[in-house]
């Protein structure tokens, strides 16, 4: 027996178990975990910049938690998930709650390709249709009301000339 549960007092044991589960409950059941970095950045439309507070997904944990578990998003918020190169992409909405748009965004900034109003909890792919180096996600219904087209540059240090 050289497991650390067996190395605790018998009278402690069940305590360690409980605290055990309610941690592991934590880490998985709702407790949103935050990126740690808040960048603005700019969608140049047609009918003008479009600048959003953008909440950088860079590693390979913050882009697998997302917004999941988010209740709300400010009107001028969202996320950018940072793949490094271009690469064919997939998202889902597996525990997320808010509807959102997805901007595909190639290295050079220019939006590749667009999914406007995801339907929330749908574990349905989502597919950048071509290779894309980052992905804008923004509250839904934003695409429409600020005009934001494929072929519209995103300025940010991610791309080239950003």
């Amino acid at each position: 027996m050289n497991s650390l549960f067996h190395a605790i007092r018998p009278g402690a044991r069940a305590f360690a178990a409980i605290a055990g589960l309610l941690a592991l409950a934590l880490i998985g059941a709702g407790v949103p975990a935050r990126a740690a970095t808040f960048e603005k950045l700019a969608i140049f439309t047609r009918s003008g910049a479009v600048e959003v507070q953008a909440e950088l997904a860079a590693t390979p944990a913050e882009r697998s938690k997302g917004l999941m578990y988010r209740t709300e998003l400010a009107p001028d918020a969202g996320m950018l998930f940072d793949f490094g190169v271009e690469q064919p992409v997939y998202m889902w909405m597996k525990n997320t709650y808010i509807p959102l748009d997805m901007l595909f965004i190639r290295a050079d900034g220019r939006v590749a390709s667009i999914a406007t109003d995801t339907v929330p909890l749908s574990t349905a792919t989502i597919s950048s249709g071509v290779p894309v180096k980052a992905v804008l996600e923004l509250p839904a219904g934003t695409v429409k009301a600020r005009g934001i087209a494929v072929g519209d540059r995103v300025e940010h240090r991610l791309f080239k000339g950003g």
